[in-house]
């Protein structure tokens, strides 16, 4: 096979991928959150880094890649780098932790996050331990 023959099937086979993976996401039947506590939104992070870090190397290294450099442009933006500290400074990611558990609970189909805590796929104590490990990528 020629080179474009091999780039176009593996573009193919990548975006067969993700869209299977988001089917896969959206079919899950929503959980039903417990209505969280006054104030609970902007709670700093409680999670356990070390358990994040198994989750993240499971639902979240293919579009943050491995060192959380982010970067991969599914539809819209592209994932963050985690790295950056231009992405911490971001205005609308005033309060990061609100921010990341909101974009892993519910999603933002723009760029192709997927919803990860509102399909049930990640439960809220998971979200609080990959929120841990995205802290510790960020001192990396």
């Amino acid at each position: 096979m020629s080179f474009p023959t091999n780039l176009r099937l593996a573009s193919v086979t990548l975006v067969t991928l993700a869209a299977l993976g988001a089917s896969i996401a959206f079919a899950a039947p929503p959980a039903k959150p417990a209505a969280p506590a006054k104030g609970a939104a902007a709670a700093p992070a409680k999670g356990n880094a070390a358990a994040g870090k198994a989750i993240y190397a499971v639902k979240c290294v293919a579009c943050h890649k491995p060192d959380g450099s982010g970067g991969v442009k599914l539809t819209g933006n592209p994932t963050p780098n985690w790295k950056d500290p231009k992405t911490w400074a971001d205005p609308k990611r005033k309060n990061m932790d609100a921010y990341m558990r909101d974009c892993i609970t519910n999603g933002k189909l723009p760029s192709g996050m997927v919803a990860w805590g509102k399909t049930g796929q990640i439960k809220p104590a998971d979200i609080e331990n990959l929120i841990a490990y995205i802290h510790v990528l960020a001192k990396r």
